[in-house]
């Protein structure tokens, strides 16, 4: 019989559970879901959790529980990233959800956060024997990945996340043209070390995993009005075209246009403005303009590990 395992991915935009069974090569989905908690909201560069986001988080875990128990869970992981890591009081949050729940939060440093999400896409089979950056943009922070199928040749994680660069650049909309260009100078400051590891590399692709790139997916069928369902998508090959022509959009957009499009979860209405700009901005600084989307991501990577 096989075993049930439970992922939680506390994010500081949403928290996800996925329980499974089966094996690594080829897990079994039983259940699958995300709350936007928004630990990060009007605290992410604060480094602290505000009171509203932390019982958001508190009753979204003692729900996850309640999802845990129904399914006869035999091994639990959760892992926290960026919101908790970097804030004062992450440690009450953690201690508080073990007192509630019994669930031990174990926090992981970016080096981990990029080693499970390079596990993740692997899964996914979207990687091949050229090399890929992959993107995972987060709510507290960015994981950059240059690998391939077999090997990681490089990895870090940059506390440059969509919240954060929300709090920073993202306050009147449409974003102003003087805000995007004081985006791109910091962008140029804080990621050199990603610019140093990829010049001697030969890139074919950058792979967006899951988070904002779901969302650009979704945006680009809904707008040439076709049907689009993640849970049946492992991976999407932008049309440069496409791609270009639906951040654009997105870029210059009111919150109200935003809003009103269905292809965009709530959760992102905002902070894909911001994930649109830090990724084009890559394209162009690294000159690569095939763009793939993986909906495999950290909580992947750590299933694989539990089922091996």
């Amino acid at each position: 019989m096989n075993k049930q395992v439970a992922v939680m991915d506390l994010g500081t935009n949403t928290f996800h559970l996925l329980i499974a069974e089966g094996d690594a090569a080829d897990p079994h989905t039983l259940l699958q879901i995300t709350e936007p908690v928004k630990l990060g909201e009007d605290g992410i560069n604060k480094g602290i959790i505000q009171p509203p986001a932390y019982e958001r988080g508190v009753n979204t875990m003692q729900q996850f529980h309640q999802h845990i128990l129904k399914y006869k869970v035999e091994e639990v992981k959760a892992i926290a990233t960026s919101a908790l890591r970097s804030a004062a009081n992450g440690k009450d949050f953690i201690d508080e959800v073990k007192a509630k729940t019994g669930i031990y939060i174990e926090t992981i440093n970016g080096e981990q956060e990029a080693h499970y999400i390079y596990e993740g896409v692997k899964a996914g089979h979207c990687l091949s024997q050229h090399n890929s950056l992959i993107i995972d943009i987060g709510g507290g922070s960015v994981e950059f990945i240059l690998g391939n199928s077999q090997e990681i040749l490089w990895k870090q994680s940059f506390e440059i996340g969509a919240a954060r660069l929300m709090d920073k650049f993202h306050r009147k909309d449409p974003i102003p043209p003087a805000a995007i260009n004081e985006l791109n100078v910091y962008l140029n400051e804080q990621l050199t070390d990603l610019f140093t590891a990829v010049s001697t590399h030969d890139i074919t692709y950058i792979i967006g995993s899951s988070g904002a790139f779901e969302t650009f997916a979704e945006v680009v069928e809904s707008a040439k009005g076709n049907m689009f369902d993640l849970k049946k998508t492992k991976s999407y090959l932008f049309q440069e075209p496409d791609f270009i022509r639906v951040t654009d959009q997105l870029i210059h957009s009111t919150h109200q246009e935003r809003q009103n499009n269905k292809a965009i979860i709530p959760v992102r209405v905002d902070m894909i403005v911001v994930a649109a700009l830090l990724t084009r901005f890559i394209m162009q600084k690294l000159n690569i303009s095939a763009v793939m989307m993986s909906t495999n991501s950290l909580k992947e990577g750590v299933l694989a590990d539990m089922l091996q």
